[in-house]
């Protein structure tokens, strides 16, 4: 019987590796909640035991129900019938079997019936469903909607919409863009407007909103008059319903499970969520910066499922009298697939581990100040979690879809003309793998977001410190080798800013990115393979390959390629 947690030895490695000890404490109040909840963990050790059963239950779902119905769902999708959507059968029965094993609530508080996990933990599972069918990621992956109602929500309004959360009986959305306001939500029209007696009504349209039948709608919309930037946006909370009506659900390349609504809202009434104003400076952001982890980790599913493809038919498959395993040009695609596997998810679990510290630390300091204690301490290294975490997002979803995309592709092209027939789940990957560098926001986006957490060497010091640590063996020439990628990085950094010129850093943006990933890649696999001897041939084909592109970046930058890019308006007119 397959289990995606047990089976995966590269997931269990992370997992047990984790660094969560502190995120832990804060989120068990020291460990007192055991003392109200006898099923709560007394300790760190008690934790992490939950965590791993918990996983374990998902990678038997994910592995023996969900993984099963992948193909149906695809052949089948979301039906849209007289305004009303209903979910594939296999869809619904994934759905049912989730709920049944109470893992719809993975980060929500125990009060209100969800399970206190850490994002980290959550991530792992995202991974785990999206291996088995990444369409229903993006039904389960909603629980995002539910942790920004708990940041950022009044206490009724947590009691309220949490609970429903929670226990599965409702499902969500976040209603964010637009037919005119895509990446440019500061564009947004969708209108909030008060009655006499101060209560909220919502009017306009919502395009391309996931699971936009949801039960529960977060809803940016423009609740100051006469505005015409972000400033003029707040968050709202609605139910859908008859006061929502569903235009239209998209017809997609991939992910066919996952309904993608068009929504009119008709006088829909609905509740103020925080302050106004800050629907988009704050809680918009805090929201997709979720929605971005959980689309690498869909990313990171769908790789290891065309992994797991290629490598299987290439060992069943043969020609000229061999298994084309056997081949090294098929080997070579092979091993480049899985060490862009596995420093991918190195990746992805130090990017939601820095993700917990940052929203953890801030609930800590929180907490201290209530109590009139000193909290300048928390405050000051939350303030470093928000930066690491603030680029680590957009470098990981970066990365991560990209590679997905890639390997999708290798994957189908391991099958030859057989992978791309529908009898084949390579074509199903392939198709879903698209959509993952395209929306919450573009690869494109993910460079602008980044760069300047690049430009200002936010790491520097994690670097400088990794630079003075003595690697065993083989290890340390690896090691020299990332010390010579950093100078490449420092080298370009500092003459794309003598340039003082704000439109070649722009161009540049994308080549220092992906010099400063190399870098951050690069040591977390030299610490793995310190402790685990397996991940040696990972750190050292990872690092000598960014090595060389480090280089191809660098001479890119200086040898004025962008010029080029910095006339485009007379080129291509």
């Amino acid at each position: 019987m397959p289990n995606f947690f047990t089976d995966n030895k590269d997931l269990v490695f992370q997992f047990e590796n984790l660094k969560l000890k502190e995120v832990v404490e804060i989120m068990e109040d020291g460990f007192e909640q055991a003392k109200e909840y006898n099923y709560a963990p007394v300790d760190h050790s008690d934790a992490m035991d939950n965590y791993r059963k918990v996983l374990e239950i998902a990678g038997d779902i994910t592995g023996n129900i969900i993984d099963a119905t992948g193909s149906d769902v695809d052949l089948e999708g979301a039906h849209f019938n007289n305004g009303a959507v209903t979910y594939a059968e296999g869809t619904q029965q994934a759905l049912d079997q989730l709920t049944k094993a109470e893992l719809m609530g993975f980060t929500l508080p125990r009060k209100y019936g969800g399970l206190n996990c850490p994002m980290t933990i959550y991530t792992m599972a995202i991974e785990m469903v999206s291996r088995a069918d990444a369409s229903l990621m993006n039904l389960f992956g909603l629980q995002d909607i539910a942790e920004t109602i708990n940041k950022f929500s009044n206490d009724e309004q947590k009691e309220e919409f949490l609970p429903q959360f929670a226990s599965g009986e409702a499902t969500g959305a976040m209603a964010l863009t637009e037919p005119d306001a895509g990446s440019d939500l500061q564009a947004v029209n969708l209108k909030a407007t008060q009655d006499e007696n101060g209560n909220w009504r919502l009017n306009g349209v919502k395009r391309f909103i996931t699971n936009g039948n949801g039960d529960i709608l977060l809803v940016l919309a423009r609740s100051e008059e006469g505005t015409k930037d972000g400033r003029g946006l707040s968050m709202f909370v609605c139910y859908g319903g008859e006061a929502v009506k569903v235009r239209r659900i998209e017809n997609k390349l991939g992910i066919h499970g996952s309904p993608t609504c068009e929504l009119q809202f008709n006088d829909t009434p609905a509740q103020l969520v925080g302050k106004r104003k800050f629907g988009l400076i704050k809680y918009v952001m805090d929201l997709m910066n979720g929605a971005r982890l959980g689309v690498s980790a869909q990313a990171l599913g769908i790789s290891q499922a065309a992994y797991e493809e290629a490598l299987s038919y290439a060992k069943a498959r043969e020609q000229f009298g061999k298994a084309i395993y056997d081949l090294p040009v098929v080997a070579n695609m092979l091993i480049d697939m899985r060490v862009a596997l596995e420093s991918d998810r190195s990746l992805l679990y130090a990017t939601a581990q820095s993700v917990d510290m940052r929203d953890k630390l801030e609930e800590h300091a929180a907490h201290l100040k209530a109590q009139g204690r000193d909290s300048s301490d928390v405050t000051r290294r939350q303030k470093y979690h928000s930066k690491v975490a603030a680029l680590l997002t957009p470098m990981c979803k970066y990365t991560l879809t990209e590679n997905a995309n890639k390997i999708a592709y290798d994957s189908l092209q391991i099958h030859g003309g057989t992978g791309y027939m529908r009898e084949f789940k390579v074509e199903r990957l392939a198709r879903d793998a698209r959509i993952t560098n395209i929306y919450e926001g573009t690869t494109q986006l993910q460079v602008v977001a980044a760069i300047g957490g690049v430009i200002n060497d936010i790491l520097k010091e994690h670097f400088e410190e990794k630079e003075q640590q003595q690697y065993k063996g083989n290890l340390q020439q690896l090691a020299d080798q990332l010390k010579e990628i950093r100078e490449l990085f420092l080298d370009n950094l500092k003459y794309v800013q003598d340039k003082n010129d704000k439109n070649f850093q722009d161009v540049a943006a994308k080549e220092l990115v992906e010099l400063y990933s190399y870098l951050f890649v690069g040591y977390l696999l030299l610490d793995e393979a310190q402790i685990e001897p397996r991940k040696v041939f990972i750190a050292n084909r990872y690092i000598m390959s960014a090595a060389a592109k480090a280089r191809k970046n660098a001479e890119t930058i200086k040898n004025g390629v962008f010029a080029d890019i910095l006339h485009a308006d007379e080129i291509l007119i």
